[in-house]
């Protein structure tokens, strides 16, 4: 018998949605240019309606340097949230985005989900992953 995990990334059940509303630490995998895993600590918005999840970040961050090396089509990437036996991985192409509009929502995001907004930052810049594929135990 085969246990499957997958969710549509545009339409999680309601305790998947509910899990990524929580207030979570999450981490972000990209690839570095030799292609071995960079994992780290972010927090991380998920809007299923658009299937896009975000994350802010420094445009000088070892981060942004990865999505920005896999070119135009975007970099493959994933984040995951972990909270005892629940969990939630949503992966996707990920692209990095300079625009003031862009970089203010997922802020707003941010603020809204972890419940403060961020300090103010000129170099901010977010990375938007359009998802694939959502996994997990909401």
């Amino acid at each position: 018998m085969t246990t499957t995990y997958s969710v549509d990334p545009g339409d999680p059940d309601a305790s998947y949605l509910g899990f990524w509303r929580e207030r979570h630490l999450c981490t972000l995998t990209t690839l570095r240019p030799d292609g071995t895993p960079h994992v780290v600590p972010v927090g991380v918005t998920y809007d299923p309606r658009a299937r896009l999840a975000r994350v802010i970040t420094n445009v000088t961050s070892a981060k942004v340097r990865h999505v920005r090396a896999a070119g135009d089509r975007g970099a493959a990437v994933a984040v995951c949230q972990v909270d005892g036996r629940r969990w939630a991985t949503l992966e996707g192409r990920a692209v990095v985005r300079t625009d003031r509009e862009r970089v203010a929502e997922a802020e707003r995001r941010y603020a809204e989900r972890y419940g403060r907004t961020p300090s103010p930052n000129p170099s901010r810049v977010v990375i938007e992953i359009a998802l694939t594929r959502a996994l997990g135990r909401g």
